[in-house]
Formats: structure tokens, C-alpha cells, sequence
């Protein structure tokens, strides 16, 4: 039996990453935001959203922005525009800053110097982001070259020393090798609910269908017991990698 290297995507540790920036009190509220004039270019030079265009270039650093990566971006999104007092209109202009940014790599000093400058007296705020921005490179299972040097280059401008740098990279690079494992394709089919004959679109409308059904985000929202919600991410992460093997298999 053909057996693949997959790499299990921990989705409740990026579930709590990504809701970071909304639920820490410390880091920010609504308050902030009450009088915020929401335009594109108020919210471009912003500190988040100035996060945002760094997180845009971070995930396209490898050429391609992937399904994964996507989703996580979106949870951001997501949690980013709850924030202000117009979240749609927030949620829209904060994509048009993603689109933008991620194919404009030559602006990546400029942007990252800008947030520091608007972080320099919060160490914490900038810990988070440049966190964010390590396990968002690791979200597909590997950490390319490229993303690598990108990540290097907002570090220093972001005043983290290369041991600071290696030591955030190390620290979830241990947990992403305790993550891999190891199953066959057949597997990775049954947990779709799929045989392995499905279509491409198959694959992705099954995929998809089963992680609107196990979603932390759905599955809070509808008051479920914290156990069940550790279940519910615990079979998304599955799900993840089970489409990712898939993927992989198919060169999709």
C-alpha cells in the first residue's frame, strides 16, 4: 500500500492563534476602534493593518497562497474586522489590502519598518504578530527557503535577534514534527467519504462540506460543550490532513 508523509495541521492551536488580536484583553478591544474613520487608507496604515500586508507577503512567499493558508487568513479577517464598528465594510477593505500586498514583495521593508515604528513600545503586540507570521508559514507542513528569508527580514526590522527568530522556529518546528503522520491514501479517501475515483471537484466540495460541519467557529456558535468543540477540532485537523494527502497524490 502506497503510504504519504502527511502533515496534521494543528487547528486548534491556529484557531486560537488566529482569535489572538480579538479575545486578548490586553492586546485589543472594541473600544480602541469606537471612533476609528474607517477608509482604506486609514486602515492600510494602521497597525493591523499594516499586519495584514505583512501576513499577505508571508503567505505568497512560496508563489502561491494554498487552501490552508487561506483559511487561516480568512479567520483573521474575520476576527480583525470585529474589531471595528462596520466589521463587512472593515472584513472588505481589509481583503483589497491582502490582494494588493501579496504581489507587491518589493514594499516588504517598508511595511515592516512602518509597523515597528507604530509597535515600538509594545514588545507583546509585536511577540504575536511575529508568531503569527512563523506558524502561518508552517501551515501547509514545510517551511520553504524563500519563506524563510522573508521571515528573516520582518524579524530584524521587527527588532527580533536571529536566536529569537530560531528559537520561535524551533519551538514550532518540534511540534510540527510531533504533529507528522503517517497513513495510507485509502485512508485518507474513507475519512473523506470518498472513493478514491471522486473528481477533483468531489474531493473539494467533500472536503469543504465536512469542515463547515466540524468548524470550531460553527460548532461554538451553537453552544457546544468544550469537549465536543476539542472533538470537532480534533476532526478538522484530520480532515485537513486527509485532504492534503489527497492533494498531494493528485498534484492538485
Amino acid at each position: 500500500m502506497t503510504q504519504l508523509i502527511v502533515f496534521a495541521v494543528v487547528a486548534l492551536l491556529f484557531y486560537w492563534l488566529s482569535r489572538s488580536f480579538a479575545q486578548n484583553q490586553h492586546t485589543y478591544s472594541k473600544s480602541q476602534f469606537a471612533g476609528f474613520k474607517l477608509t482604506k487608507e486609514n486602515l492600510s496604515y494602521s497597525e493591523l493593518g499594516l499586519f495584514v500586508a505583512l501576513s499577505a507577503k508571508v503567505a505568497k512567499a512560496d508563489g502561491r497562497v494554498d487552501e490552508l493558508e487561506a483559511e487561516l487568513v480568512g479567520n483573521m479577517f474575520n476576527d480583525i474586522s470585529a474589531l471595528f464598528p462596520d466589521p463587512e465594510a472593515t472584513k472588505k477593505l481589509l481583503k483589497e489590502i491582502f490582494d494588493e500586498e501579496k504581489n507587491a514583495p518589493h514594499n516588504i521593508d517598508l511595511v515592516a519598518q512602518a509597523l515597528y515604528k507604530a509597535l515600538q513600545n509594545d514588545l507583546h503586540k509585536r511577540q504575536k504578530m511575529m508568531e503569527f507570521l512563523v506558524h502561518l508559514t508552517y501551515i501547509d507542513g514545510t517551511l520553504s527557503h524563500s519563506e524563510e528569508e522573508m521571515l528573516r527580514v520582518i524579524a530584524k526590522h521587527l527588532r527580533f535577534s536571529e536566536n529569537d527568530l530560531a528559537s520561535m522556529l524551533e519551538r514550532f518546528g518540534a511540534h510540527h514534527r510531533h504533529s507528522v503522520k503517517e497513513s495510507s491514501i485509502d485512508q485518507a479517501y474513507a475519512l473523506l467519504n470518498l472513493a478514491s475515483t471522486a473528481t477533483n471537484d468531489e474531493v473539494k466540495k467533500a472536503y469543504r462540506s465536512l469542515v463547515r460541519e466540524y468548524h470550531p467557529d460553527i460548532i461554538k456558535s451553537q453552544g457546544a460543550s468544550d469537549e465536543y468543540l476539542k472533538e470537532a477540532t480534533e476532526k478538522v485537523q484530520e480532515i485537513n490532513a486527509a485532504y492534503e494527502m489527497i492533494k498531494k497524490s493528485r498534484g492538485i
